[in-house]
């Protein structure tokens, strides 16, 4: 990647998923659409509404705070170097980005990505597919840091705030929200 003219390497998308059924990796896509308030068209995870399965099972009428899954690219070399060979899109993420740490951004940032516009509501929760997904997975994305928190690296969860088309080499502007920044938490 180029730097700007200022230096600072901007943020990208390094790729886009989609998937009709609830299954836990997605295909490749050469383009998605986001559609304002509802998510990335003809994703099962698409609506107004949790589609989660265990969400629509505690309650459908609960508003869909993930609608769309971003992770950082930087995550699979990452996973890499522990001996783990994932590509973008089999975590289950819409967006896979590059340049931009999306764990630290505060609740409300909202990211204009191509043509879209995304708020970030919180933070993925990885659950026991990832096991299921490679074994021992789990240990390297859902572990304490060093202050005894929990971290969890599987990317950020996000509602759409502006139809539009995404597509890998767009760039990736961030909006921060007014102060003061509440942390990223699971939803």
């Amino acid at each position: 990647m180029m730097a700007c003219h200022d230096g600072v390497v901007p943020a990208s998308v390094v790729a886009v998923h989609v998937s009709e059924t609830h299954s836990f990796s997605k295909s490749s896509r050469e383009a998605i659409t986001l559609l304002e308030g509802q998510g990335v068209e003809g994703d099962a995870h698409c609506g107004t509404t949790v589609k989660h399965r265990s969400r629509v099972a505690a309650d459908p009428s609960q508003p869909n705070l993930r609608q769309v899954h971003l992770i950082h690219g930087e995550l699979f070399s990452e996973l890499a170097a522990a001996g783990y060979e994932v590509s973008p899109g089999q975590l289950g993420e819409n967006i896979t980005t590059d340049g931009l740490d999306l764990l630290d951004l505060p609740v409300g940032t909202r990211l204009t990505i191509g043509t879209a516009v995304v708020a970030l509501t919180g933070l993925r929760n990885p659950c026991q597919q990832i096991n299921d997904f490679r074994p021992g997975l789990l240990k390297q994305v859902l572990r304490k840091g060093a202050d005894g928190e929990v971290e969890r690296l599987t990317g950020v969860m996000c509602v759409v705030a502006r139809s539009g088309t995404v597509r890998p080499g767009d760039s990736v502007a961030v909006e921060l929200p007014p102060e003061p920044h509440h942390r990223l938490t699971r939803v």
